[in-house]
């Protein structure tokens, strides 16, 4: 098996990778910024990607399998070399690969009482140690042990610099085949773009008078972001609950605890709202995020407002709680194919095209479950008009030029710090897919190094959803409470859909009669 492309469905095409690495090797690339920001000492960031398998994994097919996929891939065959001739400067070089330093299996009982949680304080050791950096900034571990979810279980962790999540995932799509066809590619998710084909006179000067008020709002919504961006840079903190990291945070041992829910059941709640999924998963996670803090604050962990405290009602009144929402840049919508990504001047280049939003959140108790997804469409309605996310990659971009990677970590870690969470969400593939003969039952990634207490990512695989945490375990010592808070708030929410759909459905019908 090879990596192969829609553009070469033919089959020999993993000479693609070969071609660009050769390229690569001949330019010793240096790194880009964003790849330079995430090695800075307050800002060293590692992928953790958690993925089931459905039968025992076999470590021989599986490094056969990376020879032919990894090793070939520029990024996965390069270590990071400071250049004298370049002041310093950081640079990609590529070096021959010891599968024996990237493919770890662990000797460990099989028949171990609680697989699951031999599972996650393996992944926390990982957290403890960083990637050796005369080494090539990836490696696979090969737990074969029978977990709650899965036959044996695969965990990845790369080095933030060597891509994002968008690049990961479609390199994760070019490497697998669908269990189902294990000859074909797996489908690539896209989102369809609003075209609008009136063209009358009428529609054309409603369409000009839009476009300025348009203009206007984003140009007013930016400014304010801006404001509010350079404000938290300074001084603006988020209020100190019981999930908001102290300084230090980024340097603890973190923990990772994923839950699965229903896919159909977000799909189900983002057309009956005329919303997106990123809309429904938001509202999802402040309610789940409010029913956790209330019980927080009922336990007594923190100070409590008495003045709140009636039916239930233990939230202190006017909390600030902000996520970090990562956006991803590229002009192009969805997941990408890997040949796109690696062409010569492709507009959707491998690589850390991220941009990052400050998103509030509302942390009330709402009588109402569809009051919460219908406040995150309207702010995120209100965020995807506004270039904030442009602004803080570009501003990070000039930093690391102007003041070096140290600084320009040192700015990005203070705004992270002054607020409370980060938040994901990543389209998955949309079929069952298998490496090299392993079907893959779940995928759950996080990240790690950056200071927050509380990592959120949500990812789609077929019709499930994984909801996945990286956390503090002193200051979030119930995750698995957490994950309860947030599939019950799914729950109400949906339900919440049904019977708004069948109070209509009535109406209908009675106004029929």
């Amino acid at each position: 098996m090879y990596i192969k492309t829609r553009k070469d469905p033919d089959g020999d095409t993993s000479s693609l990778l070969l071609n660009f690495g050769a390229e690569m090797e001949d330019q010793q690339p240096s790194l880009s910024p964003a790849a330079r920001l995430f090695h800075s000492p307050k800002f060293s960031c590692y992928i953790v990607i958690r993925m089931g398998c459905s039968i025992r994994i076999h470590p021989e097919v599986i490094s056969a399998g990376l020879k032919e996929t990894l090793y070939k891939h520029p990024r996965f065959s390069s270590k990071m070399v400071k250049d004298r001739n370049l002041c310093g400067k950081k640079r990609w070089i590529q070096v021959p690969i010891n599968m024996e330093d990237h493919v770890i299996v662990p000797n460990m009982d099989s028949d171990m009482e609680d697989a699951d949680q031999f599972v996650r304080d393996y992944i926390s050791h990982l957290t403890k140690s960083p990637l050796d950096l005369s080494k090539p900034l990836w490696e696979v571990h090969i737990l074969n042990v029978k977990t709650s979810d899965a036959e044996a279980v695969a965990v990845i962790r790369i080095h933030h610099s060597i891509g994002d999540g968008a690049s990961l995932m479609s390199l994760l799509l070019a490497c697998t085949r669908k269990t189902s066809d294990p000859d074909a590619l797996p489908s690539v998710p896209t989102k369809r773009k609003h075209e609008d084909s009136s063209s009358s006179e009428s529609s054309v000067f409603w369409w000009l008078l839009l476009a300025i008020w348009s203009a206007v709002t984003l140009i007013g919504n930016t400014l304010v972001d801006i404001v509010l961006f350079v404000a938290t840079i300074l001084v603006l903190k988020d209020t100190k609950t019981p999930i908001k990291g102290p300084p230090g945070v980024e340097l603890t041992a973190k923990r990772f605890l994923h839950r699965t829910v229903s896919f159909d059941h977000i799909k189900q709640v983002k057309n009956a709202m005329n919303m997106t999924i990123n809309d429904v998963v938001l509202g999802v996670t402040q309610a789940g995020l409010s029913r956790y803090l209330n019980c927080r604050y009922a336990a007594g962990e923190n100070e409590k407002d008495e003045g709140a405290k009636k039916k239930g009602h233990n939230l202190p009144k006017s909390i600030r709680l902000r996520a970090n929402v990562l956006v991803n840049l590229r002009p192009a919508v969805g997941i990408q194919e890997l040949a796109d990504m690696m062409a010569k001047k492709s507009k959707t280049k491998w690589g850390n095209r991220i941009g990052y939003v400050l998103v509030p959140f509302t942390i009330a108790l709402q009588d109402d479950p569809l009051d919460y997804v219908r406040g995150a469409k309207l702010l995120m309605d209100r965020k995807k008009h506004s270039l904030e996310a442009f602004c803080t990659y570009l501003s990070a971009n000039l930093l690391t030029k102007l003041i070096g990677a140290k600084g320009a970590g040192a700015v990005a870690h203070r705004v992270l710090c002054n607020s409370t969470l980060a938040f994901t969400n990543l389209i998955g593939p949309l079929e069952e897919i298998s490496y090299y003969g392993h079907p893959i039952t779940y995928i759950a990634p996080n990240v790690y190094g950056h200071p927050h207490a509380l990592h959120m990512h949500f990812q789609s695989y077929v019709d499930k959803m994984t909801i996945s945490l990286a956390f503090d375990p002193d200051l979030i010592p119930d995750p698995e409470k957490l994950l309860d808070d947030l599939e019950e708030s799914l729950k109400l929410i949906r339900d919440a859909v049904v019977e708004k759909e069948l109070n209509i459905a009535k109406e209908g019908r009675s106004s029929c009669v």
